[in-house]
């Protein structure tokens, strides 16, 4: 099972954990955060380029600039996801009164898939503002032109039937909406039933935006994505992993968040539970 953790400002390294009953497939989480990259980049062991072997990245093509440090180092992580990032993208162009123009979009998005050889990548995922037949044509043309399989993202809208056929389809899928709050937490006691479903049509599944660190170990996903480790810049504490799970430093009172410091420390922490995961869980 494969871990992508994201985030707001973009994505960057990964976990992988043993699946508990899942197979030989190991639990992979994708580590994002571009926001923070240079600061790792300066200060971790791990972003040597051996190191860079040892986690995974999922990044959004909504922050990728063409002089991005992230991208010389692409090939060299153990595994990269791209996200399309098309959401993204459209909350930015209405903050700025521009148009939004999907298909331009969706042509940089590919340009980007075959300039930099890009082997996983999503789908643009905007049934609520295109429609879902607007998704699959533009699903069709991302294919074409890559000559390679995206990985789609069931959405609640679709319905259960399109997630089984995509399962028969699609040798990866992702499921989506669980950020957004689409699927309830209340929810996701259904999860087994899509992974399972999954499963036996012989494809793997992606929970998008889940590292909920005590469901990592009832809800066996091949892969998800979070950006949890850049959440103690945001709010003011560190992250220590204690051996088997990852314990959360409070800020103490009157003391100021080192940006850097903070940085270095948890993704530190977090590559080191996603090493103990792809080992244990």
């Amino acid at each position: 099972m494969k871990i992508y953790l994201t985030g707001s400002n973009g994505r960057c390294w990964c976990l992988t954990r043993q699946l508990a009953g899942g197979g030989d497939e190991a639990l992979n989480m994708y580590l994002s955060g571009t926001g923070l990259w240079r600061y790792a980049l300066d200060g971790t062991r791990h972003l040597t380029l051996p190191g860079l072997h040892s986690f995974y990245v999922l990044e959004s093509f909504a922050y990728i600039q063409t002089d991005d440090i992230l991208i010389p180092l692409i090939p060299y992580f153990k595994g990269f996801m791209l996200d399309s990032g098309a959401f993204t993208f459209m909350q930015q162009q209405k903050q700025k009164s521009v148009a939004v123009d999907f298909d331009a979009y969706l042509d940089k998005y590919i340009a980007f898939i075959n300039t930099y050889h890009i082997d996983q990548f999503f789908e643009l995922d905007i049934d609520n503002l295109v429609g879902y037949e607007k998704v699959k044509q533009y699903r069709r043309i991302l294919e074409k032109r890559t000559g390679k399989q995206c990985i789609p993202v069931w959405h609640r809208n679709r319905g259960k039937d399109e997630f089984l056929r995509l399962c028969d389809e699609y040798s990866y899928v992702a499921l989506g909406g669980i950020v957004s709050k689409e699927i309830r937490l209340t929810e996701h006691r259904f999860f087994p039933w899509f992974i399972r479903e999954a499963h036996k049509r012989d494809a793997k599944i992606h929970g998008l935006g889940y590292t909920h660190l005590k469901g990592l170990r009832k809800y066996h996903f091949d892969s998800v994505d979070s950006s949890s480790w850049t959440s103690g810049n945001r709010f003011g504490h560190v992250y220590r992993f204690n051996g088997r799970t990852l314990e959360k430093i409070n800020k103490p009172e009157g003391f100021r968040v080192r940006t850097r410091e903070t940085a270095i420390q948890n993704f530190t922490e977090w590559v080191k539970f996603s090493q103990y995961a792809e080992r244990n869980l």
